[in-house]
């Protein structure tokens, strides 16, 4: 590396191959990195075509930097402002108690009460 990169940084630099898996980006004349395709863009990248070309100049963000391989990974996700998710229409939760319906015939009657009604069908 002819430049000292650091992580976090945001540098431009020039796509010079495109992978099924990711785009190379030379960041200078001896330094390469590569953006992943997971982060191209925010959402599903069927082909990375779709969002970078041979030789684009983009704007790339740092992630991370492995000094011993001197692999370089970066993100233009990461440049991006992250899509609003749509909030769902949730329906409130009931409680047990809500849902519990209190006038039920058998429900809530005391095991005393139920026990003279079972001694009182029984003998019919």
């Amino acid at each position: 590396m002819t430049k000292n990169y650091k992580v976090g940084e945001v540098v431009t630099g020039k796509v010079t191959g495109i992978q099924p898996y990711g785009a190379f980006i030379a960041l200078d004349e001896n330094t390469q990195g590569l953006v992943h395709i997971s982060e191209i863009t925010y959402g599903f990248v069927k082909d990375i075509e779709d969002y970078l070309k041979i030789g684009d100049v983009i704007q790339v963000k740092i992630l991370e930097i492995d000094e011993t391989s001197e692999k370089i990974s970066l993100s233009t996700r990461a440049l991006q402002e992250a899509p609003v998710q749509k909030k769902k229409d949730v329906q409130p939760r009931k409680t047990l108690q809500d849902r519990v319906n209190e006038n039920d015939a058998n429900g809530f009657k005391s095991l005393r009460d139920k026990l003279q009604d079972w001694i009182e069908q029984s003998g019919q």
